[in-house]
């Protein structure tokens, strides 16, 4: 590394650690990913931290094996939160309720946060931290690889204007705190400021986001994880199964008659088994979508207002509106 790589990797360090140690928190949703592995390091220097791993039973769930890992490595107590299609049903109504939308991604996503999040407070914790923000300051979505300097540049600081997380709302509902180390305020700006070639860069033959991270914890953190492939949640979890166990459930009858109903009815856009479930959800629960400024920008497959600058609709999953 460059002498100048070293120092931002060094003043990196310190911004996390004095992030971390203004945010600890009794726990830490722990996906083995780099993000969630960086404050388990930091914390557990301060603190006697508790992580808990959420995972679908009986699937693929690569979060698990990376979370042991980083566990047994830093010697945390270290709680797998498996649930099975028996509670994804209530734990779905849940997440619909809170996070009001019907979008596959955002309830597949959600779900394995409730679920961590909610073991966490039956275990008689009140704050929990979570890796929330660091993707998008850091520059850690696979969309983003292909894009150089200003384009990038650009692209990050779209992202910075509608990031949003689910995990606020979701530890309000069961009256736990979430805390957000990436999003305090001194690393956050120094994100914010840093050149994105330290962000996107080739190494090892292949393109990384949140290189500089990597960078900055190579040979301190286990090199499986500095080097993990960033994992969406849904995948880690194991909950990217739930489409084809929505499939399976219901008939392509009973899905046809009920997509032209609501397309009729309520001129909402069914797209798939798994949207039309969270839909009849959605709508016993909070009703059919309607906007609340008519004059405003509308989303074409729900109705919902969206942001004049969104590319997505956060109500249904739109993409691209």
């Amino acid at each position: 590394m460059s002498d100048l790589t070293d120092e931002i990797c060094f003043k990196l360090r310190r911004l996390l650690e004095d992030s971390v140690k203004r945010n600890l928190a009794d726990g830490i949703l722990l996906s083995g990913g780099l993000d969630t592995s960086i404050l388990a390091l930091i914390a557990s220097r301060f603190i006697s931290l508790r992580a808990f791993t959420a995972a679908f039973k009986g699937v693929p769930a690569p979060d698990v094996g990376y979370a042991l890992l980083l566990a047994k490595n830093l010697g945390l107590k270290h709680l797998i939160c498996y649930f099975d299609e028996g509670e994804l049903y209530d734990v779905i109504c849940a997440v619909v309720k809170t996070v009001k939308s019907f979008d596959p991604m955002e309830i597949r996503n959600s779900v394995a946060i409730y679920v961590a999040l909610r073991m966490a407070k039956e275990e008689g914790l009140t704050t929990v931290m979570t890796g929330d923000g660091c993707d998008e300051l850091f520059a850690g979505y696979d969309f983003l690889f292909n894009l150089k300097g200003e384009k990038l540049k650009l692209e990050l600081e779209k992202l910075w204007t509608v990031m949003s997380f689910s995990s606020i709302r979701l530890a309000e509902a069961i009256n736990i705190q979430v805390k957000l180390p990436y999003l305090d305020s001194p690393l956050k700006n120094f994100a914010m400021k840093l050149g994105t070639q330290y962000k996107v860069r080739s190494e090892k033959g292949q393109m990384w986001g949140k290189w500089i991270l990597r960078k900055a914890f190579e040979g301190i953190l286990p090199s499986e994880i500095v080097w993990r492939v960033k994992t969406p949640i849904e995948q880690g979890s194991g909950t990217t199964i739930l489409p084809s166990l929505f499939n399976r459930n219901i008939p392509d009858g009973e899905f046809e008659e009920k997509r032209k109903r609501y397309l009729d009815e309520d001129k909402v856009t069914i797209r798939d088994k798994e949207q039309l479930f969270y839909y009849e959800v959605y709508r016993s629960i909070i009703g059919v979508p309607h906007p609340l400024n008519p004059r405003g920008r509308l989303c074409p497959q729900c109705n919902s207002n969206v942001d004049e600058k969104a590319t997505y609709c956060r109500t249904c999953g739109a993409y691209p509106i």
